[in-house]
């Protein structure tokens, strides 16, 4: 069994994820992992199965064909684990909704070598104001060279910048 990567997203209804499901297990797959969600009427998700190397090309034109049903589905092959030692950091922050918060924030994670593992965000009215605060939560895969405190240090300038709160936490 070798594993593959889906990535599939359609207009949400009932029974999307079963066909999806079905098509992978009617060709000798498995499905090991997913994260999905709903968003703005459309449903979207990243899927890790395992399917035997024989039955990748008949799975994937398979997968494809959803598309008949409005089901978009992207196949890859799994990528390997990045080369290194990681220490698992979890990123909290807050603010006030702004265009740019994402690209400022990924921009500075990726200069200091810092790469998303997961990455989680909103934008919900505030309780007292109605102002619309924007949320994120992320888990971080720091390099072993690069401490907390210096983590914390770059972020912090940035985040007065942005007007954010942020709070680093090293993963147990």
């Amino acid at each position: 069994m070798e594993h593959l990567i889906l990535t599939l997203i359609a207009r949400d209804e009932p029974g999307l994820v079963g066909r999806v499901a079905q098509c992978i297990s009617s060709h000798g797959g498995n499905w090991l992992e997913s994260r999905m969600a709903r968003m703005a009427g459309q449903f979207a998700g990243i899927v890790r199965i395992a399917a035997p190397p024989s039955a990748h090309a008949d799975l994937a034109a398979a997968l494809r064909a959803l598309e008949d049903t409005g089901i978009r589905v992207h196949v890859a092959d799994a990528g390997g684990e990045p080369v290194g030692t990681w220490q698992a950091i979890r990123l909290e922050l807050v603010g006030n909704d702004r265009p740019g918060i994402v690209r400022d924030i990924t921009r500075l994670l990726s200069g200091v070598g810092v790469n998303l593992e997961r990455f989680n965000t909103e934008v919900i009215p505030a309780p007292m104001s109605g102002e619309l605060l924007f949320q994120a939560q992320a888990l971080l895969a720091v390099p072993q060279s690069l401490s907390l405190e210096d983590l914390q240090n770059h972020l912090e300038g940035l985040a007065d910048e942005l007007m954010v709160d942020l709070k680093l936490h090293a993963e147990d």
